[in-house]
């Protein structure tokens, strides 16, 4: 049995993260139930990358990828039948996922302090960019904004050019995707917990706090006064050679930082004539401009004729950081996540056949479930009744 066989959900994300939070919960057992605009179902289904039809609700990877093993309704929550249909099936689940924000929940009379007096026993995870009650021009934020008010932002681009654009950060939805898994779990560390009291909780998640919990050590340099606090892009620019370099088939990155790592790179370089120039602490002790454009120039050279795994699995052996930057096609062809399982083929009726991410986390007792992604308004007909109206399992 799954971990979350009993536990049913209704979701009513209509972003990265709260999608993302009810799609892990659903590969452990649980029963989401999503609530889709009429018509239009979840913005994400407009958002690529695209299948066949991309005209079509049922066409985006984004969406299939978030929404897998899901169940679909569709209700216009300005309806007055379909809002009274939306309160008879919070009477029917356990745990409310949201992330649209304080003033949308106040619209359709969704207010936590209403809820909570509604529904005692149900479990209301609220997932926005700053909380539920931060400021009117914060309830808007994007991914981008929470990436570089979280302090992230000291990770990359550091060291970028001031006058290009900010970047990103790793992924297309970091932020999201960290805010969503924290949501789960505390989701279910909440479940546990209703179990000995009876009652359920709020859980308020801020994707610029979980984010700011990922920032490791650059925090605490600033807090104990060994980083400036300062808004430049170069604030974690550490000045050595790391970086990403061209190789033959695609890209590699290497990270440099002590005396090891430039011996290791002098073997696996076969001890070029370049090299004795430099001093053997020159990253610690003297790593000048110069240096480091030098450094990069015949790394470069170097790399442009290797197959970057190769290369990358020589320089492990050596103890030099060095990896490929890996595309779609080689995960997918990576024989440590071909061993694991991770990506599984499911069918779509509208998509066809293809690959999917599964969880990157295995449970022998309770195995993940991994199902298609639900067609729009397909389960209309046939939600669940008031089996257990909120009560713990």
């Amino acid at each position: 049995m799954s971990a979350l066989n009993e536990i049913t959900i209704l979701e009513l994300s209509e972003r990265v993260s709260g999608e993302y939070c009810g799609k892990l919960l659903a590969e452990f057992g649980a029963t989401v139930i999503k609530v889709e605009k009429t018509g239009i179902g979840s913005p994400t289904r407009r958002m690529g990358p695209f299948g066949k039809d991309t005209s079509g609700p049922e066409s985006s990877g984004l969406f299939t990828y978030l929404n897998a093993g899901k169940q679909s309704v569709e209700l216009d929550l300005d309806s007055a039948s379909d809002h009274a249909t939306l309160i008879e099936l919070l009477k029917t689940v356990d745990v409310l996922i949201d992330d649209h924000g304080a003033k949308w929940l106040h619209q359709y009379d969704l207010a936590p302090d209403s809820i909570a007096e509604r529904f005692p026993g149900l479990v209301f995870c609220a997932i926005t960019a700053y909380g539920l009650d931060a400021d009117d021009d914060r309830q808007h934020a994007e991914d981008l904004n929470v990436f570089h008010s979280s302090g992230l932002g000291y990770h990359t681009p550091s060291g970028a050019a001031d006058d290009l654009p900010p970047l990103k950060g790793a992924g297309r939805f970091l932020p999201s995707y960290e805010a969503g898994l924290d949501a789960a779990l505390c989701i279910s560390a909440t479940l546990y917990e209703r179990r000995c009291s009876g009652l359920g909780q709020l859980i308020e998640i801020s994707a610029q706090e979980v984010l700011a919990s990922r920032v490791d050590y650059v925090l605490g340099q600033m807090i104990a006064g060994d980083m400036d606090v300062s808004p430049s892009r170069h604030a974690f620019d550490l000045g050595g050679p790391a970086g990403i370099f061209p190789c033959a088939d695609g890209f590699a990155y290497l990270w440099m930082s002590a005396p090891p790592h430039w011996e290791a790179l002098r073997q696996l370089l076969d001890n070029p004539a370049w090299m004795n120039s430099f001093p053997e602490r020159w990253m610690e002790l003297d790593c000048t401009v110069e240096r480091v454009a030098e450094c990069r120039k015949h790394i470069t050279q170097w790399l442009s004729t290797k197959q970057k795994h190769q290369v990358a699995e020589q320089a492990q052996q050596l103890g030099l950081t060095l990896v490929a930057v890996n595309n779609a096609g080689d995960l997918l062809a990576s024989p440590q996540y071909q061993f694991r399982g991770y990506f599984s083929e499911i069918e779509h009726p509208v998509l066809g056949k293809f690959h999917i991410p599964t969880s990157p986390y295995r449970l022998s007792a309770t195995p993940i479930k991994t199902n298609v992604a639900p067609l729009l308004g397909q389960h209309q007909y046939s939600m669940p009744n008031a089996a257990h109206a909120g009560e713990p399992q």
